[in-house]
């Protein structure tokens, strides 16, 4: 069961906000939505509806950065539950695409996140196997996967506990295509010997040592590969088959027979279309990756032919991750509609899951219409919005800041009328009114907000705390008027957020306050996805003061330490500046007592004057409650983060938690290529910082920063090397992480060996 561990409990008005959704939520109404200010507490709000509802919940947000913090705040909220967190494992991914009008061709490129994929694996297993979890992605929740039946066929679990005969496990091990062997033990084997079952995962650099008792496994080790000697112990194991993606011999040749059939049909059509240079390419391309799948089982692309391999027809959707929601909640409990969507800055996530296929649907049209896919690549696509309302049983909305497609459905859902600044005007392709368009006349959000009942809010924060106040100033010498006031914040000890416009403008005022002495960093888009989260980490520990960042400083982002928030070019027309825009950015200084927002602009725009009116509002009724409760305002109070934890964890490849608690193992760690650079890439500062100011050096290390092999590749000093350590080793000792700290105690000991 869902339990919630917290130091403290409702205030506000959040308790009537939750009541009345849960009101609704067990009513049926498949649509709710809360309207929570900045620092109302909206993340302990969604966390007590998950209590009192007892189901399986994703939680869906606009970015990675935000995703990875509600992933930290939930799993803090829910410590025996199994909290995970799922979003795309590309660093970096260009698809496949073509310009007719350049005849410009354009590869696929993409780099892997294998971290992010090991805590993608982490969750699907969860989801087959316990009742009580909590998943917190982003949007890539609605592209495709292998249904969970098959995830739940070809894939082995192990936990200490568990009564098993070792017989048997080996016999399921060789269904997954392991090799038994009774000699030495190679990637892709199992060996058997008495009690101890080692089982070597082709992803693993190191093997799994599995000891039986009486009772069935009493011990799951991961072991050094030559010496077998213990190096980490875990309570679960997810076992992978031998050959990652398994799909029956009968599929697999049924799949290349229709992907034949396809290919002599689409290029019978272009012959009798004068399309002879496309009915060539097609030719060639698709004979060559019939060819690699018939020797090797795969190709470069494989993805495009899913919908043979996957046995789906024209236009049917592919599986996605609501659909081993749909899986848990069958399983255990009582239904396939037992599991419940909350997305979160609705405002923003919801246009942004409603954008996703037409981009695919008109990148893929191209590739197919010049003979580069056959027309089978159509349906390798994330869901359509009407697809993905359809599998949502129950959906909660949350936002600060609703957008007209929250309000506009909850009105149809509750059988009210739909205010005529609500009217959309049909947008086509199947989508429901409610998602597409754009509203028929301009109303602002309050005026929209009064029309509709049945809204949850909560406008009082718990801590007393008002709106901050609002200045605007001229955009004239606006970034030594910054200067000033960020030494201001800095000698009390505050941080301070920068908004902008463009990366390379972020990029150029974090590296000018670099050389005025200031330490800042920028934060955009480009910057990897866990590197994002150990920068605002850094800015709440003091080693960083200042952070610029263009979008990804609005929606949800939790800094109690941020005291100033500065918005340059504030009145420029568009999104990023538009009403709610501007509302949700000077909501990321209300955490903080002495909170303040600076507007630089030259004249004010109506985003401007709409959100200045909304949170003078808003500063009048926090004021009223505050005067007639006795409630003084103060600073929101939040522990503070330690840096590198998520990521020494999953450099060793683990991820999650087990059924009790315990750490499962997942997947691989990073091979050695994987991990060069990555300790640089922990260099947060835009300039060279002080060396006792140094990020890097708070930085827990992972276990591979003591190996004299690869010094040579970081161009490391021995001495800076032991130095760092020897921080790190004081460090652990400090967090009481004894086992960490001598483990770094025994390193340093064989460098001082090595140079000796």
């Amino acid at each position: 069961m869902f339990r919630l561990q917290a130091d403290y409990e409702t205030a506000g008005d959040q308790q009537q906000a939750i009541d009345q959704l849960v009101k609704q939520l067990n009513e049926g109404q498949e649509r709710c939505v809360l309207l929570g200010v900045t620092g109302s507490g909206k993340t302990f709000a969604m966390a007590k509806v998950i209590e009192e509802l007892q189901l399986p919940t994703l939680i869906l947000s606009h970015n990675k950065t935000l995703a990875r913090q509600i992933w930290q705040e939930m799993s803090g909220l829910f410590p025996e539950n199994s909290v995970e967190y799922f979003v795309s494992y590309y660093d970096y991914y260009q698809p496949e695409a073509y310009i007719p009008g350049r005849d410009l061709y354009i590869d696929k490129e993409l780099q892997m996140n294998e971290r992010i994929e090991q805590e993608r694996f982490s969750t699907v297993a969860s989801l087959v196997s316990r009742p009580d979890v909590i998943t917190v992605g982003t949007v890539s929740t609605i592209y495709g996967l292998n249904p969970p039946e098959v995830f739940q066929q070809n894939h082995l679990r192990l936990h200490v506990g568990q009564k098993a005969d070792p017989q048997e496990i080996v016999r399921g091990l060789v269904d997954l295509q392991y090799r038994r062997t009774t000699g030495e033990i190679a990637r892709g084997d199992v060996r058997l010997r008495g009690e101890v079952l080692d089982v070597w995962m082709p992803s693993r650099d190191d093997p799994l040592r599995v000891r039986f008792g009486w009772e069935g496994i009493e011990r799951i080790q991961v072991c050094e590969a030559v010496s077998w000697e213990p190096l980490d112990d875990f309570e679960e194991a997810w076992i992978h088959p031998r050959q990652f993606y398994m799909t029956s011999e009968e599929r697999f040749n049924q799949a290349l027979e229709d992907i034949e059939h396809e290919l002599d049909t689409r290029l019978d059509w272009f012959e009798s279309n004068d399309g002879g240079l496309e009915a060539h390419r097609l030719e060639q391309r698709t004979r060559f990756d019939l060819e690699m799948l018939n020797e090797v089982g795969s190709c470069k692309g494989v993805e495009n032919y899913s919908m043979h391999f996957d046995g789906r027809t024209r236009g049917e959707r592919s599986y996605c991750l609501l659909d081993f929601f749909a899986s848990n909640g069958e399983q255990f409990h009582g239904g396939s509609d037992r599991y419940l969507v909350i997305m979160d800055e609705s405002h923003v996530t919801l246009p942004q899951v409603g954008g996703m296929y037409g981009g695919d649907y008109s990148r893929k049209k191209n590739l197919v219409d010049h003979g580069f896919r056959l027309p089978s690549a159509y349906d390798n696509r994330p869901l359509r919005v009407d697809e993905f309302q359809e599998l949502i049983p129950q959906m909660m909305y949350v936002s600060a800041t609703p957008g007209e497609r929250e309000l506009r459905h909850l009105a149809e859902v509750t059988g009210q009328e739909v205010p005529q600044g609500l009217i959309h005007v049909d947008g086509g392709g199947g989508a429901k009114k409610s998602e597409i368009g754009k509203p028929k006349s301009k109303h602002s959000m309050e005026e929209l907000l009064d029309e509709i009942d049945g809204i949850a809010k909560m406008e009082i924060r718990p801590t007393g705390l008002l709106d901050p106040g609002i200045e605007v100033r001229s955009t004239e010498g606006q970034v030594q008027d910054l200067l000033s006031e960020i030494g201001d914040r800095v000698s009390r000890d505050q941080r301070v957020l920068v908004t902008v416009m463009t990366i390379k403008f972020a990029e150029e005022v974090a590296e000018y306050l670099e050389r005025m002495g200031v330490k800042a960093h920028y934060l955009h888009s480009e910057i990897d996805t866990l590197e994002r989260t150990e920068i605002i980490k850094a800015l709440r520990l003091g080693l960083i003061d200042v952070i610029v960042g263009i979008n990804l400083l609005r929606e949800g982002l939790d800094i109690p330490e941020v005291s100033l928030v500065a918005i340059f070019d504030a009145d420029k027309q568009g999104f990023l500046r538009n009403e709610r825009s501007l509302l949700q950015t000077i909501g990321r200084a209300s955490r903080n007592v002495d909170g303040s927002v600076i507007l630089y602009a030259d004249s004010v725009s109506p985003a401007m004057e709409a959100a200045i009116n909304q949170t003078v509002k808003r500063r009048s009724l926090q004021r009223k409650h505050n005067e007639e409760n006795g409630v003084v305002p103060k600073t929101i109070q939040k522990a503070l983060p330690e840096m590198g934890t998520e990521i020494a964890d999953l450099l060793s490849g683990v991820a999650g938690t087990g059924s009790s608690g315990g750490r499962r193992m997942v997947a691989k760690p990073p091979g050695k290529k994987g991990l060069e650079g990555l300790a640089k890439r922990f260099g947060l500062g835009a300039g060279v910082w002080n060396s006792s100011d140094s990020v890097l050096e708070n930085v827990s290390q992972p276990e591979w920063v003591g190996d004299p092999e690869r010094l040579g590749d970081e161009g490391e000093d021995q001495t800076v090397l032991i130095s760092r350590l020897e921080k790190e080793m004081k460090q652990a000792a400090d967090r009481l992480d004894f086992e960490r700290a001598a483990n770094l105690r025994d390193r340093i000991f064989n460098l001082h060996n090595a140079t000796n």
